[in-house]
């Protein structure tokens, strides 16, 4: 086993170094402080936490998962306790057992439900950045809504820019004609950095009773089945703006985490694979030196976008 010492898998993103790229997506880690009684937290880049709106939401009826053979349906739909508790009593708690900062994840019904959100988020000093959720595919009246219209978007943004002391990270949804146009427009609004991809709109269909098994009939598919497709836009992305960019989408392994930075991202979020795997990030970041001594690479961010 290779000495982490050995190697610089320190990152950059917006100013912050994060002491490794790994950070756990927002969805599939709660709030962080759920996962410290399974492994010492502090070894991680960062968390994106789970997705925060202004009031507080119960999410989408049951039920709201669904198996794939490579991967998951999920149409849980924002379930939080409202940006004032998760500042008030999650942030609280994971502070007790993370000393990193952190992103927070924010989503809305509409622009002024974003706007306020952030703003709250301004006097938070645990986070570091916000990554604004415009994509996920089962939040009725929100969510991909603003994702999946380019001047939609760039609106959204430039409202947000105008009132966040924090930089903004938009997570772009894979589900649109081009998501290079979609990244180029974001950017062009003022946002500091882009993350993608979010789920691909999936669904499946419980054969007893002919309906789909998901409640609201449809959800968001993520997990392994969806690396390939992920890493083809994140490169698409990454060619297409200047600004940093974080990739996810079906990471399972020290070797896929590489092989998204070399396609541009300068840090990885790790998503379905907690859920299938609660030690997966933190083996990820324990297998990052191996990785590198075979490509005989001492300094991470020498991958970063080296795909040729």
């Amino acid at each position: 086993m290779n000495n982490l010492k050995d190697f610089n898998l320190k990152v950059n993103l917006f100013g912050y170094e994060l002491k490794n790229p790994v950070i756990p997506a927002s969805g599939t880690f709660g709030f962080g402080y759920e996962f410290a009684d399974v492994y010492d937290i502090n070894c991680l880049g960062s968390i994106s936490l789970k997705g925060t709106t202004l009031n507080e939401r119960y999410g989408n009826p049951l039920p709201r998962v669904a198996e794939c053979p490579v991967g998951m349906l999920n149409s849980i739909g924002l379930q939080n306790k409202g940006v004032d508790k998760v500042i008030s009593e999650e942030i609280e708690k994971l502070k007790k057992v993370y000393d990193g900062k952190v992103i927070a994840n924010v989503g809305g019904h509409s622009v002024d439900e974003y706007v306020e959100v952030v703003r709250r988020f301004n006097a938070c000093d645990k986070v570091f950045a916000i990554e604004l959720n415009i994509s996920c595919p089962n939040v009725k009246g929100g969510g991909m809504a603003f994702g999946t219209n380019p001047s939609v978007a760039e609106n959204l943004v430039k409202a947000v820019k105008a009132v966040s002391q924090k930089p903004i990270m938009v997570k772009l949804s894979p589900n649109v004609t081009s998501i290079s146009e979609m990244a180029k427009a974001v950017e062009g609004a003022g946002a500091d950095g882009i993350s993608l991809i979010n789920t691909l709109v999936g669904m499946r269909i419980d054969l007893a009773t002919r309906k789909p098994i998901l409640a609201v009939g449809s959800g968001g598919y993520s997990g392994r089945g969806v690396f390939p497709v992920a890493l083809k836009m994140v490169n698409d992305v990454y060619k297409a703006v200047s600004v940093p960019v974080v990739g996810m989408g079906g990471i399972t392994s020290a070797r896929e985490a590489v092989e998204m930075m070399m396609a541009g991202a300068t840090a990885v979020m790790v998503g379905t694979e907690n859920l299938v795997n609660p030690y997966a990030s933190q083996q990820i970041i324990n297998d990052l030196p191996t990785v590198l001594d075979e490509l005989n690479v001492k300094d991470i961010n020498e991958i970063i976008g080296s795909v040729k």
